[in-house]
């Protein structure tokens, strides 16, 4: 566990920048709040580690499948033209993964993704909407 890993603490940090939507496997789902990308998620691995290389073959496989299964879950629910993957982590350096669902001719079509764009936030219930559908899709 790092100390200032936000994925780590829970703290505040990471209840202004997602909603954790729920366990999988190895990892914990989060809905990004800033949804210019609707249905975009955060997939974090439960422990501490700085890098993917660094887990162990089972690990990397149980985390993989998560992600896969978020991906899935949002295409089933909202449709979107693809779906782009970002692992960075140079500011946060603890696995996870950004699954950001692109639509044609919507933001950033055919272009790297903004990581905080901050143009679109949800009510409580239209964040609860998009949660129920990515749980009915899990």
């Amino acid at each position: 566990m790092s100390i200032n890993c936000i994925y780590c603490n829970r703290d505040e940090r990471i209840d202004n920048l997602m909603i954790e939507i729920g366990q999988m496997r190895v990892s914990t789902l989060f809905l990004f709040k800033e949804q210019t990308h609707k249905g975009r998620c955060v997939v974090a691995l439960n422990e501490h580690q700085q890098e993917f290389f660094h887990l162990s073959q089972e690990k990397q496989d149980a985390y993989m499948r998560d992600v896969a299964q978020a991906a899935k879950a949002i295409e089933s629910a909202f449709a979107p033209g693809k779906i782009n993957y970002g692992a960075f982590g140079d500011t946060m350096p603890h696995v996870h993964f950004h699954v950001v669902p692109k639509y044609e001719n919507g933001a950033a079509w055919g272009k790297m993704f903004e990581m905080n764009p901050g143009e679109t936030y949800l009510t409580d219930d239209e964040y609860k909407e998009v949660i129920n559908k990515l749980k009915a899709a899990l």
